[in-house]
Formats: C-alpha cells, structure tokens, sequence
C-alpha cells in the first residue's frame, strides 16, 4: 500500500512539472523552462526506478495513469493560480464609455480605443494588455460598466514597446545610438541569451514581487 501511495506522490509532483514546463516553453519563458525542465527529469528519473524496480502489478500501472491523470488536473491549476505572463482583451460596445476608459487607466491598464461597424451599427472596441494576474480585476471593471459587453482574450507571445512596457520598466528605455546598434549587432548567440535571460528573470520578479 506504501509503494501505491509513493507512486501517486511522485506522479503529483512529476506531471504538473511538466505541464509547466510545457507552458513555458510556449511562452517563450527560458529561465522557468530550464527551472521546471530540471525538476521535471529529475523527479521522473526517482518515479521510474520505484515503478520499474520489483515485481508490476495491474493495480501499480492503474494507480500510475490515475496519479498522471491527477497531475495534469494540478499542473494545470497550478499554472492558473501563478498567472505567468500576460493577456489581450479586447473589449466591443455599443458606444464609446468615457467612463469606464478613463476608470480602466486610473487603475494602470493600457487602454486603446477604436470604431468599427457591426450588422447593427457602430461600435466601439478596447484593446487592453495586461498581466494575467490582474485579468479578474479588469473584467470585474468592465462587467461593473459593460455588463453587456463582447468580450475576447488570447495570450500574446510577446510584445514591445507601448504603455505596458513603459510601466514595467519604470521609464523609457534610453534610445540606442548608431554605434551602440552596431555593436549589439555583433555579440554572440550566448551574450544574447545571457541578456534575454537577465531580462526575463527581472520582469519575473516584478510580476511576482513588486505591486
């Protein structure tokens, strides 16, 4: 009985590994991938040497694709409650709400605002970027003004320059200048990772740590 339960535990901790490690690599996130990666092979290569060390049973394989099947369920939540990266809104109503812009920009969210035409009229649209983190809070604001609203979300891959970036950052980037182009221009494959990791571990804690 020892051994059934020692099995779902290493499942519970292998599988929602790799589904984060899967997210991740989706969004293009190095540092948490290599994170995730590591402990992923790791708890896989204890998992495998119980399972395959001894005699298998039926009963063992079941509780071995039961505790997969478990995990996935808690990689999945794990994820959602982490919140990495950032979302897209986009938000169309049947007129322009100045109310609710300028409440969505007091609270910090990057509002874009255009019309468009639908089979009934005009519209207008609002195209907001945003942490993941803060996605409750922003649909809270719209259901609050726009309890009729069409809404639409999808994750971007990435994104430069704009408000949000200007937010995270903390202030404008300073402007390259012709030499500084060229010289960045000829560092190496490893310089560049290296500074993509840097950067990407920095909007990390930010995300996490700092309001």
């Amino acid at each position: 009985m020892m051994r059934l339960f020692l099995i779902i535990f290493i499942q519970l901790l292998y599988v929602p590994m790799l589904t984060l490690r899967t997210i991740c690599m989706v969004k293009n996130l190095k540092v948490l991938t290599c994170v995730f990666g590591f402990m992923e092979a790791l708890i896989y290569i204890f998992g495998l040497a119980i399972v395959l060390s001894g005699g298998q049973s039926i009963l063992e394989m079941v509780v071995y694709a039961a505790g997969f099947a478990a995990g996935l369920t808690l990689g999945i939540y794990i994820e959602q409650k982490l919140a990495i990266g950032f979302t897209t809104i986009q938000v169309n109503i049947e007129q322009e709400n100045t109310t609710l812009i300028e409440d969505l920009r007091k609270e910090g969210f990057g509002v874009t605002v255009y019309f468009g035409e639908g089979k009934h009229g005009k519209r207008t649209n609002l195209d907001i970027l945003t942490k993941r983190k803060c996605e409750k809070n922003l649909l809270k604001i719209i259901e609050k003004y726009e309890p009729r609203a069409f809404i639409v979300s999808f994750e971007p891959k990435m994104f430069r320059g704009g408000y949000l970036a200007e937010m995270m950052n903390g202030r404008l980037k300073r402007k390259m200048s012709k030499k500084d182009r060229q010289e960045k221009a000829i560092k190496s494959v490893i310089e560049k990772t290296v500074e993509e990791i840097k950067a990407e571990t920095e909007t990390l804690k930010k995300d996490w740590f700092e309001d």
